[in-house]
């Protein structure tokens, strides 16, 4: 009896360990045959150094177990770089802080131009940012690239640089140049000359535009003179005939009864010539001047 249980337990280990082996080996199977890919990543897969298929999405993928899978990272990367030095045409030295901002987009090319090293393509995006830097800075002034607006410093840049980019499988987001300044030694010269530049430049604006106010003033004031002119002319016109008619009209009117007329610019003497304190008259009394003063009725 105990040789059979002693028996049975051995079977029933071996039976154990072959489920148990057979489990593991489909386990490695699995884990060879699959693998995944997060929101994260993109990847390739290979098969003897040749890429065989790649723009997978996130989730389960399978492949054969002589498959080779790289991931790379899906999301924008971001990278800064300080202090480098380039010569306007002016021969002047400008330190510069810039940043570039890439992702992968397309893997495939991405693997093949920059194989497993990750900071390979960092570092290319960035010989290619500051060579476009160097050679926006080299056609320009000082002066020019201080008052230039940054977007159209680097713009050229960008277009030129994205157009390059792109043939590596990556996509360039953003470069921008966030400082400007100058190497201390020659900062404070530098500065000088600038202002005496632009003080220059204020000068010469300002003369042109004093030029430009008297040229405008004096004719503002001829205009107006001729203006004035025309006006009084059309106004000495205008009261000429105004003055005419009203002759006229006096004329007609008292030509209908001058008995009547004659009273009246009698009547209008005495208003405007008597009555009034400190004037003096000296006329004979029989003077024809009071003769409706006598004789209402004079004729």
């Amino acid at each position: 009896m105990p040789t059979r249980v002693r028996g049975w337990s051995a079977d029933m280990s071996q039976s154990l360990q072959r489920i148990l082996g057979i489990i593991a080996a489909i386990g490695v199977l699995i884990s060879l045959c699959t693998f995944t890919v997060t929101e994260n990543e993109v990847a390739i897969r290979s098969r003897f150094q040749e890429i065989v298929a790649a723009g997978y999405e996130p989730g389960l993928h399978f492949k054969l177990p002589i498959d080779t899978v790289r991931k790379f990272e899906r999301r924008i990367v971001s990278q800064s770089f300080e202090g480098e030095t380039f010569l306007t045409s002016e021969n002047r030295g400008l330190i510069v802080d810039y940043y570039v901002k890439w992702r992968i987009k397309d893997e495939a090319r991405y693997a093949q131009s920059f194989g497993i090293d990750p900071g390979a393509a960092g570092q290319r995006i960035s010989d290619i940012v500051k060579d476009g830097i160097k050679n926006a800075v080299a056609q320009r002034t000082l002066e020019e690239i201080v008052s230039a607006e940054r977007t159209a410093f680097t713009g050229v840049m960008f277009q030129r640089a994205s157009g390059i980019v792109d043939t590596l499988g990556l996509e360039l987001i953003d470069a921008r140049v966030r400082t400007i300044r100058l190497p201390p030694d020659v900062e404070s010269r530098v500065y000088a000359s600038m202002q005496q530049s632009f003080g220059r430049l204020a000068r010469q604006l300002r003369g042109e535009g004093e030029k430009d106010a008297l040229r405008i003033r004096a004719e503002a004031d001829r205009k107006r003179t001729e203006i004035l002119s025309i006006a009084a002319r059309d106004s000495l016109k205008i009261r000429g005939e105004a003055d005419a008619k009203a002759t006229a009209t006096y004329a007609a009117a008292f030509g209908k009864n001058p008995e009547f007329y004659a009273f009246y610019r009698s009547i209008q003497a005495y208003k405007n010539s008597l009555g009034k304190e400190g004037d003096v008259m000296v006329v004979s009394p029989d003077s024809e001047f009071f003769k409706y003063l006598r004789n209402p009725n004079a004729r």
